[in-house]
């Protein structure tokens, strides 16, 4: 029971990922400019692999091994 309790708390950085797209008043902006592509469409861009990576992190920390 102590390691599924330890491994909830892992899932609080699911907020990350949910709080960072909301934070586009911040980011609504045209410069600076990467490869001509806008800084607004390059922020949502890594928001989506920042979820990416943040959703598989916690899924892997959390899961429950059967091979043991």
């Amino acid at each position: 029971m102590p390691t599924r309790s330890r491994s909830r708390h892992w899932q609080w950085l699911l907020i990350v990922p949910t709080a960072a797209p909301l934070l586009t008043p911040y980011a609504n902006r045209i410069e600076p400019r990467m490869a001509g592509v806008p800084f607004f469409f390059w922020y949502q861009i890594a928001c989506a692999l920042l979820a990416m990576v943040v959703i598989t992190f916690v899924h892997l920390v959390t899961r429950e091994d059967d091979h043991e």
